[in-house]
C-alpha cells in the first residue's frame, strides 16, 4: 500500500513515519463513539415520541444505549476502525466505521424485537444507528478540518501543485501528513474545467496553467510541482518554461511505474532531460520476445556502445542460453561485462574482441558461437567526421555490415537485426548513404538466404555516446559558449531503454527484408535542448550559431518520399519496403579513396538533385547509366 499504519499506529509511507503514536487516540475515539451510540439511542427514542419530556430518560433506554456502545466497541476492535489506525476521516475509516455501525444495528434489532415487554420502540436501533453514524462522521470531519486549517507553512517551501488528478491527490495527502516534509502546498492548478474550485486536503484549485503567474504572486509560491505521472514531454516543457518565467523552481512527480512502491516528499525531483524530451511508457509483448530469446544463443555486435550495451542488458533478462558481446573497443567490452556479469575480468568466452571489417575474424567467431540471433549495432555514426572521411563509413557501415550478413548466412543464423538510423531516409550525408546501403544489403540477404533479416530504423538516442547532450553539457561546464548549428534545426530523440525495448519488439514482428521504423514522437528543436540544459545548470551561458555542416539537414525524417509506411502489430512500430541491393555490386565496387567512397554510396542510394552533381559522381566512379541501372538507380531515385 502507498500509506499504512504500523503496529504503534504511526502513519507510514514507504516505511517513513510521519505522525505521532495513535494508539491512545484510537482508544479515545472508541470511547467517544460508544458514548455517541448511547446518546443516539436516547435521541432516537425521544424523536420517536415527538420530544415528549416524560420519555426523556427510562431505564430500558439506558440499558439499550449501554449495550449498543459495548457491541459497537466489540465490532470496532474486531473489524475496525479501532483495530488499526486510520487517517482521520479517510475513505478507509469511513468504510470500517460504517461496517461496525451496521453490524451493531443488526445485533440490537434482534433483542428489541424479541423482548417482552418491549425495551424501546423497534425503530430506535435503526434511527439511533443513523444518528450515531452521522455524528461520528461529523466529529471526524471537524477534527480533520481543524488540523488542515492549523497547518503551518512557516519555514517551508510554498508549492503550487499542477494536477488535481490521482497524482495530485496522492502528493497533497503525502505533503499534508508528512511532518518532515520541506514543502507546504498552497494552491492547485489544473487545465480541466471540471476540476475548477475543487478542494483537496484543504488546498483549492485556483485556475489553469495560464493562471500560474497570478497564483504564484498571490500565494508567494517558490516552487511548481508537476503532479501528473503520465505527463508527456510537451506538457513538462511548457510548464517548466512558464515556471521559469515566474521565477519558480520546477519539480516533477516520478512516473506511475516508479510510484509502485509509494510516495514520499523526497520523491519530488528536479526536471531532467528525459522528462523534457519524452518518457513514454512502452508496452511490450514480452511473451513473444521471451519466446524468441529464451534458451537461444544471442550475439550482439557493437556491444560496448550505448545501444549495444543496453540491448545486452535487456536481452540478459529474458534468459538466453548464451549472450556473446562483440566489439573492437576493449574498454567498452569491460564496461558492458561489468553491467551484465558484475565483473570486468574479460576472461569469459562471451566477451569477444574483434573488428567487423575483418571478414575472416567475424566468420571464425560466428562458426564457433553458432548464434541463433544476431543484433548488429556496430557502426560509425558521427556525421561531420564521416563527411571528412567517407571511406571509413564505407568500410565500417557498408563492408562491416556485409561481413556480418555473410557470416550470419554461413553460420545459419535464424534472425539478424540490423540497427539503422533516420539519416538513411532521403540521405544527404556519408553516414546516411552508408546506413541506407546497409538496409539494402540486409534486404538482399533476406531474399536469398534462409534466415530472417530485418532492419530497425530510429533517430537520435538521448544519452548515447556522441549525443548532443554530452557535447552541450561539456561546453556548459567549460563556461560556454554552447554551439548550435542553426536556430531551426530539429531532431527526433528517444531514450536508450525505450529504443532497445522497441528493437526487441520489432525483431519479433518484422517482415523478412523490411525496415521496421520506430515511432520517435515529436521532433525537438536543438536550441530548446541547449536552453534547457543551460537552465538546469543554472549558470548563464551564451549560445552561438555556427551554421549547418556539410551533409546536415535542418530536420530529419523517418521515411523517404518514396516510402509508404505500413502499420504493424505494435502501435509504435511501422514497416517500409526497401529495394534490395545485390551484394555482388558492393563486392565489386572499386572504392579506393574518400572521394570515390562518397560518390559510390550516393549514387547507389539516391539520385543527385542536379546534373552537375550527377556528372561529378559519374566522373569519379567512371560509371555510366547502365551501371547505375544495375544498382537500382532510376529517374525517381533508388527505392
Amino acid at each position: 500500500p502507498v500509506a499504512s499504519v504500523g503496529t504503534k499506529g504511526c502513519i507510514q509511507v514507504r516505511g517513513r513515519r510521519f505522525a505521532r503514536d495513535q494508539n491512545p487516540y484510537r482508544l479515545v475515539w472508541a470511547a467517544s463513539d460508544a458514548a455517541v451510540w448511547a446518546i443516539a439511542i436516547w435521541g432516537a427514542r425521544w424523536l420517536r415520541y415527538d420530544f415528549e419530556p416524560h420519555h426523556l430518560i427510562t431505564w430500558p433506554t439506558v440499558f439499550v444505549g449501554i449495550a449498543a456502545g459495548l457491541v459497537h466497541l466489540l465490532f470496532g476492535f474486531l473489524i475496525g476502525p479501532y483495530s488499526i489506525g486510520h487517517l482521520r476521516a479517510s475513505f478507509e475509516e469511513v468504510v470500517d466505521l460504517t461496517k461496525a455501525v451496521l453490524m451493531t444495528m443488526v445485533v440490537l434489532i434482534i433483542p428489541v424485537i424479541l423482548a417482552n415487554p418491549m425495551l424501546v420502540p423497534r425503530s430506535v436501533p435503526i434511527t439511533g444507528g443513523a444518528l450515531a453514524l452521522l455524528t461520528m462522521f461529523s466529529m471526524r470531519l471537524a477534527v480533520r478540518t481543524w488540523r488542515i486549517n492549523r497547518r503551518r507553512t512557516d519555514g517551508k517551501r510554498r508549492v503550487i501543485v499542477f494536477g488535481a488528478g490521482e497524482g495530485g491527490r496522492l502528493l497533497l495527502r503525502t505533503l499534508t501528513h508528512d511532518g518532515t516534509s520541506p514543502f507546504a502546498p498552497v494552491a492547485l492548478l489544473d487545465d480541466s474545467p471540471l476540476k475548477q474550485r475543487l478542494s483537496i486536503e484543504g488546498v483549492s484549485v485556483r485556475g489553469t496553467r495560464d493562471d500560474l503567474e497570478a497564483v504564484a504572486a498571490g500565494m508567494r509560491a517558490e516552487t511548481l510541482a508537476i503532479a501528473v505521472p503520465s505527463a508527456d514531454s510537451a506538457l513538462i516543457r511548457d510548464l517548466t518554461d512558464r515556471a521559469t518565467a515566474c521565477g519558480l523552481a520546477t519539480l516533477v512527480l516520478p512516473s506511475a511505474r516508479e510510484l509502485m512502491g509509494g510516495l514520499s516528499s523526497t520523491d519530488l525531483r528536479d526536471v531532467n532531460m528525459a522528462d523534457l524530451l519524452g518518457r513514454r511508457p512502452i508496452r511490450l509483448d514480452t511473451t513473444a520476445i521471451a519466446e524468441s530469446i529464451s534458451g537461444k544463443r544471442i550475439l550482439v555486435t557493437g556491444a560496448g556502445g550505448s545501444i549495444g550495451s543496453e540491448l545486452c542488458h535487456q536481452i540478459s533478462r529474458f534468459g538466453p542460453e548464451r549472450l556473446v558481446m562483440l566489439d573492437r573497443d576493449e574498454s567498452a567490452l569491460q564496461a558492458v561485462q561489468l553491467l551484465i556479469d558484475g565483473n570486468g575480468l574479460l576472461e569469459s568466452d562471451d566477451v569477444v574482441l574483434a573488428d567487423i571489417r575483418d571478414l575472416s575474424a567475424v566468420q571464425a567467431v560466428f562458426a564457433q558461437v553458432k548464434p541463433d540471433m544476431v543484433f548488429h549495432t556496430a557502426a560509425l555514426k558521427h556525421l561531420p567526421l564521416l563527411e571528412s572521411y567517407p571511406r571509413e563509413a564505407w568500410r565500417s557501415n557498408v563492408i562491416g555490415t556485409l561481413n556480418i550478413l555473410r557470416a550470419s548466412r554461413d553460420a545459419g543464423v535464424g534472425t539478424v537485426v540490423n540497427i539503422s538510423t533516420d539519416k538513411a531516409a532521403d540521405p544527404t550525408s556519408a553516414l546516411g548513404y552508408s546506413k541506407r546501403l546497409a538496409e539494402r544489403l540486409t534486404a538482399d540477404f533476406a531474399r536469398k538466404s534462409d534466415g530472417h533479416f530485418v532492419s530497425v530504423r530510429f533517430g537520435n538516442v538521448l544519452g548515447s555516446r556522441g549525443s548532443v547532450i554530452h557535447a552541450f553539457t561539456a561546453q556548459i561546464e567549460q563556461g560556454g559558449p554552447v554551439t548550435v548549428t542553426h536556430p531551426d534545426v530539429e531532431r527526433f530523440f528517444m531514450l536508450v531503454p525505450e529504443a532497445c525495448q522497441l528493437v526487441l519488439q520489432a525483431s519479433t514482428i518484422g517482415s523478412d527484408g523490411e525496415v521496421m521504423v520506430l515511432d520517435m514522437g515529436e521532433p525537438v528543436k536543438i536550441i530548446d535542448v541547449a536552453r534547457t540544459l543551460i537552465r538546469l545548470d543554472g549558470r548563464p551561458t551564451d549560445i552561438v550559431f555556427t551554421g549547418l555542416r556539410p551533409g546536415e539537414k535542418l530536420d530529419e525524417v523517418l521515411f523517404s518520399d518514396t516510402e509508404h509506411p505500413t502499420p504493424t502489430a505494435h502501435p509504435l512500430v511501422s514497416s517500409v519496403h526497401v529495394k534490395a541491393l545485390d551484394r555482388a555490386v558492393v563486392e565489386s565496387a572499386d572504392v579506393v579513396d574518400h572521394a570515390t567512397a562518397k560518390a559510390w554510396m550516393r549514387a547507389h542510394t539516391t539520385r543527385p538533385a542536379d546534373a552537375e552533381n550527377r556528372n561529378a559522381d559519374l566522373a569519379v566512379m567512371e560509371l555510366d547509366d547502365a551501371d547505375l541501372a544495375d544498382a537500382g538507380w532510376t529517374d525517381q531515385g533508388v527505392a
